[in-house]
């Protein structure tokens, strides 16, 4: 009997001593403003399988993509986000978008799969579920929901330089979260009005015909307007101008909703 009771006494010591470090620990992660708040590596049990079709190579506007497994995939690049117009519309894995969730668009990676991402220009960390195809546009390597890209704060800049980091395949549902909410230092305000007068213009297409390049600013919008190339071998279609990322965004996004999935932001000024 002595010597349960000692046994029973010595394991709620330790588990005292255990809850006394978490005690601790949380004090610490939360103790002075800007200290990172960070949260565990999901861990996934039950993986969805590779949707049917989705890993054959394809085509857009004349590139090739190659879908591969891709399990030391670590790339540094520039993300883009979209949102409203492709709201509730069907992804490649044939989800159901949602702008508010925490999910991302990538060219080659399986799908559905997790991966990684940091904004590196505050340190914040989420995963995302890969479910969706894009964006089809050189510079960038992801494609963020809106969701993903206010967590990251990349919203209201619309494009930011982050790092993707493949973690393997996704749950059978969701697999988003936040991993690191705060930064050591304010974010930066890109949408703030900045000394030199900075203002922004949308490019929506280019065409080597000034006729189709024409057509395609009527179609825009009246701030839209053909730009022909010093060489007037290449027309392009801008609009704006806009004064601040965060309307430019929009504008973008727009264009997107349009068909026109190579629009991209231009600072001026």
């Amino acid at each position: 009997m002595f010597r349960r009771f000692s046994s029973l006494t010595a394991a709620l010591r330790g588990l005292g001593l255990l809850i006394a470090a978490a005690s601790l620990a949380a004090c610490a992660g939360g103790a002075g403003a800007g200290r990172p708040t960070v949260a565990a590596m999901p861990v996934v049990t039950d993986p969805a399988p590779i949707v049917s079709g989705t890993m054959r190579p394809y085509q857009i506007r004349g590139r090739w993509y190659r879908p591969e497994e891709q399990p030391s995939y670590d790339e540094t690049g520039l993300a883009s986000w979209y949102g409203d117009p492709f709201h509730g519309r069907p992804t490649a894995t044939g989800e159901r978008f949602d702008m508010n969730a925490l999910t991302a668009a990538h060219k080659t990676l399986p799908l559905p799969g997790l991966v990684e991402v940091t904004n590196l220009a505050n340190g914040r960390r989420v995963v995302l579920r890969v479910n969706d195809r894009g964006p089809f546009v050189d510079a960038r390597i992801i494609d963020l929901s809106r969701g993903a890209a206010e967590a990251l704060d990349l919203l209201s800049r619309g494009v930011g330089e982050v790092r993707v980091r493949y973690l393997g395949r996704a749950p059978r549902l969701g697999g988003g979260q936040r991993l690191q909410t705060a930064e050591a230092t304010a974010p930066p305000r890109p949408n703030a009005p900045t000394a030199s007068g900075q203002t922004f213009w949308v490019e929506v297409a280019e065409y080597p015909d000034p006729g189709a390049a024409r057509a395609t600013a009527s179609r825009v919008g009246a701030r839209a307007q053909v730009q022909a190339a010093t060489t007037g071998t290449k027309f392009r279609v801008i609009t704006g101008p806009w004064p601040d990322a965060a309307a430019a965004e929009q504008a973008r996004q727009a264009s997107l909703a349009l068909g026109f999935g190579s629009a991209r932001l231009i600072p001026s000024g």
